[in-house]
């Protein structure tokens, strides 16, 4: 089955970045240059450039146009809390709206971090989480075909570390967490009820089973305003 256009324009953006076509913190050619290079709609290519950003691998300025984003300073994070339980101990009630579930080809991103091939069919879903009913954050959540299997779609978009545990016997235990700071896109702001260029959170994390194997990829954009980290390095919970 062929990749989505979105996809092998992801795959191909991204490649030229790798390759040091284009340097960090560079400016990227305008969407009506790129769009006729590789002759798909603004639409079509948009999509494309928005996954780049959602993964941290673009920055939009506004007004400015869209860039390799800069590496940035890495802070090691040692513990990890569940959204859910971050929620209920302040006294607030979690919830989720799932925006997509789908299975798809994976991208080059999403390979790299699950340590799996192109061939390999990944679930890939979108949820907005809130608390009190108020967007705190849009999480894109994306788990190899082999970890769902013989789980329904609510085991894994409402409990999916409780599935794993319950019905498939395994643990996740370790994650790998970079974050940084961005500003909305107009989709993100629409989701988070906030404005397009508003301060965001970017968190993107691998998560690991206990031998190792990485099951799980998520990237996590919180409003800045409404929401803060908290790291308790002596317990780990999961959501």
């Amino acid at each position: 089955m062929a990749l989505p256009i979105y996809i092998q324009i992801h795959n191909s953006i991204k490649k030229n970045i790798e390759d040091g076509k284009w340097k960090l913190g560079s400016r990227i050619p305008s969407e009506r240059q790129l769009s006729a290079e590789f002759n798909v709609s603004r639409m079509t290519l948009r999509q494309a450039i928005q996954t780049l950003v959602d993964e941290g691998i673009l920055d939009q300025r506004v007004g400015s146009g869209t860039y390799v984003s800069n590496q940035k300073v890495q802070e090691k994070m040692s513990g990890v809390t569940g959204f859910s339980d971050i929620m209920i101990a302040q006294g607030k009630h979690p919830s989720s709206k799932t925006v997509s579930y789908h299975m798809l080809e994976p991208s080059l991103s999403e390979i790299e971090k699950l340590n799996i091939s192109e061939n390999e069919k990944v679930l890939r879903m979108e949820r907005i989480r809130y608390g009190d009913n108020i967007p705190i954050c849009f999480e894109i959540a994306t788990v190899p075909e082999k970890f769902i299997d013989g789980l329904s779609k609510d085991d894994v978009s409402h409990s999916f570390y409780a599935s794993l545990k319950e019905k498939k016997r395994l643990t996740p235990k370790v994650s790998r967490q970079n974050v940084s700071a961005t500003l909305a896109s107009e989709r993100i702001a629409e989701f988070l009820d906030i404005k397009k260029g508003d301060a965001i959170l970017l968190l993107r994390q691998v998560t690991e089973l206990q031998n190792g194997e990485p099951f799980e990829y998520v990237r996590t954009q919180y409003v800045g305003e409404r929401f803060e980290f908290y790291l308790d390095s002596k317990k780990s919970t999961f959501d």
